[in-house]
């Protein structure tokens, strides 16, 4: 019996100008604003409260008002633009673009999917699902739940914007590197024995396409709702996270965590990566604390492979995952990924003296 898929056009509402001309301004406004972050936050802690800047208490403060309008203008743009750029991807076109694809290139599309598609880990069921049913190896599908996590797009922001572009690119081209390799390193472990048996059996009926591409205007209005809530759920952990890194900032001793987390300390690398692996933060959250170890004298390689290991391998992500594949599959998961950020943390603190 033969399937038909009905193909559907939704007309589309009229374009306005009213909305974009607004957004290019208040992106302008939000630019200018950036640039006099640090002269406000110096008015503020050493001119109007009149602390000094050598005390422990007005260090912290002033990273304290420097990092919270920073990081949560940061966030707020990077939320706005990437719910513009979801809005020409869907979960759905994921898969369609991966399914079919062989080993090596697959790898490499579905880790370039995963940092342009930044799905939470909420999704991360469902995904594995629908692309086991499209036909997408679980190598290739192992790329693209690597990338999603450790590519986060509000890391990249902060890290351009805190560390410049040269660091952030680094970052991007590692992340990349290590969901390729892991990807693969996974389907040639042959990890199908390792998927529970409901998944094999999941099948997706045939539902009627509809082609409909929103307006500006809509994706504008849906870009802020998405920054409005996203932003409103996670503003107190960015605000717990800065406070955590203005008294690392202010009060911890630079030789202590030059000790603890530099360049010279072999093990400060794998350190990082373990203790990441339990925690859940989102990059949000831990970005100010990254920035405050780097500043005190912490290597920039191990932090990062620490932040690195929090995003990606979060205990919720495992937890969710655990529902359609087996504790060896995660095992797995954990240990080459762990691995590859192990490596990344060295390469960045050889690269960068």
């Amino acid at each position: 019996m033969s399937t038909t898929t009905e193909q559907i056009t939704v007309s589309q509402p009229k374009q306005g100008w009213k909305l974009p001309a607004l957004v290019i301004a208040l992106a302008i406004l939000w630019w200018l604003v950036w640039g006099q972050l640090q002269n406000f936050a110096d008015w503020l802690t050493y001119s109007l409260i009149g602390l000094s800047p050598e005390s422990h208490f007005g260090q912290s403060l002033n990273f304290f008002f420097y990092d919270v309008p920073k990081i949560l203008m940061l966030l707020t743009g990077m939320i706005f633009l990437v719910t513009i750029a979801r809005s020409f991807f869907s979960p759905e076109q994921a898969r369609a673009a991966l399914g079919g694809k062989r080993e090596g290139v697959g790898n490499v599309l579905a880790a370039g999917l995963g940092v342009l598609t930044p799905f939470c880990s909420c999704s991360a069921v469902p995904l594995f699902i629908g692309f086991v049913e499209s036909g997408v190896p679980l190598g290739v599908t192992f790329s693209f739940l690597i990338a999603t996590p450790v590519v986060n797009e509000v890391a990249l922001a902060m890290l351009f914007g805190m560390f410049g572009w040269q660091i952030a690119a680094l970052y991007l081209v590692s992340g990349l590197t290590i969901a390729i390799i892991g990807g693969m390193v996974i389907g040639r472990l042959k990890p199908e024995r390792y998927v529970e048996d409901f998944v094999w059996q999941i099948k997706v009926g045939q539902q009627a396409g509809v082609t409909y591409k929103p307006t500006w205007d809509e994706r504008i209005r849906d870009a802020g709702r998405s920054a409005k809530e996203i932003v409103g759920k996670v503003w107190l952990f960015v605000v717990i996270g800065i406070a955590v890194g203005a008294g690392i900032h202010g009060y911890v001793p630079e030789d202590f965590l030059a000790d603890i987390l530099g360049r010279g300390s072999w093990w400060a690398v794998p350190a990082g990566v373990i203790l990441g692996v339990p925690l859940y933060s989102n990059a949000a959250g831990v970005i100010p604390v990254v920035h405050a170890l780097v500043s005190k004298g912490a290597a920039l390689g191990t932090v990062l492979a620490f932040m690195m290991s929090v995003v990606a391998l979060s205990l919720p992500e495992m937890l969710i995952l655990k529902r359609v594949i087996k504790t060896p599959l995660i095992v797995m998961f954990v240990t080459i990924v762990a691995f590859a950020i192990m490596l990344t943390g060295y390469l960045f603190n050889f690269v960068i003296r």
